[in-house]
């Protein structure tokens, strides 16, 4: 008989790693009395939100937003207050999550086709999920997807048991509005319909939503734990919310809960935002009353910064989402695991979304796929015993724009940055100065060098984009001969400082 391999901690067996087939775990975890022995790996649990500000959470300081259950997991948890995505955009941002690289490597630099496709991230980019999976967790995706939206790009056969959700990149929240448009726009035979407007579905089938989208989304995720918890298996659950991604729709009575917010779509995105909170809250009581809670870790974290224009608050950093200063890529997180973190801790050491996959890999005891590359490390071990993290490991960030590419690299406490085509390379110290307002650059030229040498160095690894957002993006990527790397790097006039030698 045929089977997956899976690599399993097998507690009848002293703690010792075999490898087996997955039909024979429960038989492998049954004490001599008959009993099933509960795996006691941790379950996973990552809730991912969308375009939230930095400031946008009450325990990174909000002078306004409510966050209350969310608050309460990082106080009994780990605050960490430098935490990076690989991209300061969805589709990009997420996909280096998944796979444990940067999207830059594989092609994956643009958001998906915005009127949908055929691409999605390569077959030979496994999945954490996949890796997870094999090792006899339970998998389930809630929510927005944006990897790919054929058949072969299925959350489904990435890793997960259990998707409830839309593929695209985005939705509207209230079904009683995006579901009539969609069905007399069918019914007109109009063909490419906004993706917005689809049904959400489950694994698969169309889906009719009842709900407001997040608290539809926050119900799967508590009927998904429901589920687990009658196995005798760990669980990993990716719980990606829309909110407060555009279009800004919230409920009014959550809207209510903010009467000293004036403008108008602040208002509604502390609506979008307390939705979630809510959601995480409902999340967190079916963990207690399953007693699944105390041996989960659940981590929070938004897939890149918040969209200022569109209400959001990302203070103290510098400008929002698309942008290589700190307010495009360092997003609120924050880590929740009563069985081995004892809560009250605040980590300013930069941790990166990429470091989650060999992070998980490890608590869950998975056998991470062999040659796989992975752009981070397990930094598990540093975060428990409060010491730095990406001193040596440099966390890059580069986003594409017309003609140029906004560029990053943080190592240490220090990061050099350059925005915009003519400007200089500048240089930060980010953990004293997290919104970027005291260039050090004259002062310490030898490290700006070295730090934007390095951030070259990687670049050389970049494939080009297998596909753009819209049209309009590929076109102007070839008619500027993009991406234009011996520009982005070059020492000239904008930089004189690294003109000198030591």
């Amino acid at each position: 008989m045929k089977c997956k391999n899976v690599l399993l901690s097998l507690s009848v067996l002293a703690g010792l790693s075999l490898v087996g087939c997955a039909q024979d775990v429960n038989s492998a975890n049954v004490a001599n009395n008959g009993a099933v022995t509960k795996d006691e790996r941790p379950n996973i649990i990552v809730i991912l939100t969308d375009d939230h500000g930095y400031a946008d959470v009450g325990f990174n300081n909000s002078p306004d937003l409510k966050t209350p259950n969310l608050d309460q997991l990082a106080y009994g948890g780990t605050i960490f207050t430098s935490a990076y995505v690989a991209h300061p955009f969805c589709g990009p941002s997420r996909a280096a999550l998944m796979t444990g690289r940067y999207p830059h490597e594989y092609g994956a630099q643009f958001n998906l086709p915005r009127k949908g496709s055929n691409q999605g991230l390569p077959k030979e980019e496994t999945f954490i999920s996949k890796v997870l999976q094999n090792a006899g967790y339970y998998t389930g995706a809630i929510g927005k997807w944006h990897l790919g939206e054929h058949a072969d790009h299925h959350p489904n056969v990435r890793g997960f048991d259990e998707f409830y959700g839309f593929l695209a990149g985005g939705h509207y929240y209230f079904p009683e509005k995006y579901e009539p448009e969609y069905e007399r726009l069918v019914k007109r035979g109009k063909h490419n319909v906004n993706m917005y407007y689809w049904p959400l579905e489950y694994n698969g089938q169309e889906v009719r939503e009842p709900e407001y989208l997040t608290d539809g989304l926050s119900r799967e995720a508590s009927t998904f734990v429901e589920k687990a918890s009658k196995k005798d298996k760990p669980f990993f659950l990716y719980l990606a919310y829309n909110a407060p991604h555009t279009p800004l729709e919230a409920k009014e009575e959550d809207m209510a809960l903010f009467p000293n917010i004036t403008d108008k779509n602040r208002k509604i995105y502390a609506g979008m935002v307390y939705a979630v909170d809510r959601g995480v809250g409902k999340l967190v009581d079916t963990l207690k009353r399953t007693g699944e809670y105390d041996n989960t870790l659940i981590v929070f974290l938004s897939d890149n910064g918040g969209k200022t224009i569109k209400g959001a608050n990302n203070y103290p950093l510098r400008r929002g989402k698309g942008s290589a200063y700190e307010g495009g890529i360092r997003v609120p997180m924050m880590f929740h695991w009563p069985k081995e973190i004892k809560g009250g801790n605040t980590f300013h050491h930069p941790v990166s979304a990429l470091d989650f996959y060999p992070m998980f890999a490890a608590l869950g005891n998975a056998k991470i796929p062999e040659g796989k590359d992975l752009d981070g490390y397990n930094v598990w071990p540093k975060i428990q015993a409060g010491k730095p993290t990406h001193d040596t490991k440099m966390i890059y960030a580069m986003r594409h724009q017309k003609g140029f590419s906004e560029t990053s690299g943080r190592l240490g406490d220090y990061k050099v940055v350059r925005t915009s085509k003519e400007g200089p390379w500048q240089l930060f110290n980010v953990q004293t100065d997290p919104g970027e307002h005291n260039d050090l650059a004259a002062q310490k030229p030898w490290l700006l060098r070295e730090m934007v040498s390095q951030i070259e160095i990687w670049s050389w690894d970049h494939q080009q984009p297998k596909w753009f957002h819209i049209w309009d993006a590929g076109g102007e990527w070839h008619e500027q001969n993009m991406p234009r790397f011996h520009e982005t790097f070059k020492v000239g006039q904008a930089d004189p400082v690294l003109q000198a030698q030591p």
